[in-house]
């Protein structure tokens, strides 16, 4: 019977293996055709029937897109708006969250279920109302207009979920800490900001993928390429009547790059803040 039991259950574990192996290959696949594409040679881009794999791979594209292109410059916008966005947005968000965790205040019971109801609505739906506003204030055609853009759109969420977070910790921390003598400002720096590093992690996660990736706010508060991000930039390689695939491709890959290391290095703070976010709230 232990035998039966034992062989099932190897059984069903490897057809799990196999499901779970098909869809990360379904996953990973378009990502991989955009490689093979970037490193074909031009001639083989357009010929028919598809060849799948290149006769000789070739990084040309690669090196037309740093010489012959503003990619550099896009590339540079990406990572100032991107990580300024982190910054600005981590910053409010963390003592907004601490607010709505530890303190009571009039309206907090309205107001925190405002934050997810603003994340119902489309990012396109403010594109009108903040173009105005850029423009009153004349950061227009700025990394600074899509900075305060993307910190906007990403806040609500942002201190959503870092509030549940702060919510799992103890409040007999701050007690204990308390009674031996430390004030607010010395609670929240030496202890809940370090408790609160999966939480902080997985919430600028967040940000960073949609600032790295949005194209809408910056379609429309950027003219030309001294303000552009990536994904504005690689819609440029589309035009009306040809499409530079292997431009296209080979930007496609190194602004994947940069989310890959992100993941990787944060890895193991990602699930463990998305985890305990998820269990208090």
């Amino acid at each position: 019977m232990a035998k039966t039991f034992a062989i099932r259950k190897r059984g069903k574990s490897f057809l799990i293996f196999i499901l779970a192996a098909f869809w990360l290959a379904f996953i990973l696949f378009p990502y991989l055709w955009m490689f093979i594409t970037s490193i074909k040679p031009s001639v083989e881009l357009y010929t028919s029937p598809i060849r799948y794999l290149p006769s000789s791979p070739t990084f040309e594209g690669y090196r037309l897109l740093f010489d012959a292109t503003e990619f550099p410059r896009y590339l540079l916008n990406s990572f100032i708006v991107t990580f300024s966005t982190i910054i600005l947005s981590g910053s409010v968000a963390v003592c907004a969250a601490y607010a709505f965790s530890r303190f009571e205040f009039r309206g907090k019971n309205r107001l925190f279920p405002v934050f997810l109801i603003s994340q119902m609505f489309p990012a396109i739906l403010l594109v009108l109302s903040l173009f105005f506003i850029m423009k009153e204030i004349g950061v227009l055609n700025t990394p600074i207009a899509l900075i305060i853009a993307h910190s906007t759109f990403a806040l609500p969420f942002t201190i959503w979920l870092l509030t549940g977070f702060f919510n799992a910790i103890p409040r007999e921390l701050d007690e204990a800490a308390a009674i031996d003598g430390a004030n607010r400002w010395q609670i929240f720096r030496m202890i809940l900001l370090p408790l609160s590093v999966p939480g902080l992690v997985a919430s600028l996660t967040y940000v960073f993928i949609f600032s790295w990736n949005e194209f809408i706010y910056a379609l429309t508060f950027t003219s030309d390429a001294t303000a552009r991000t990536l994904p504005v930039g690689l819609h440029s390689f589309m035009g009306e009547y040809i499409i530079r695939w292997d431009l296209l491709t080979a930007g496609g890959v190194l602004t994947a790059l940069p989310v890959v290391f992100f993941f990787a290095i944060f890895q193991r703070y990602i699930v463990q803040g998305l985890t305990a976010g998820a269990v208090k709230g």
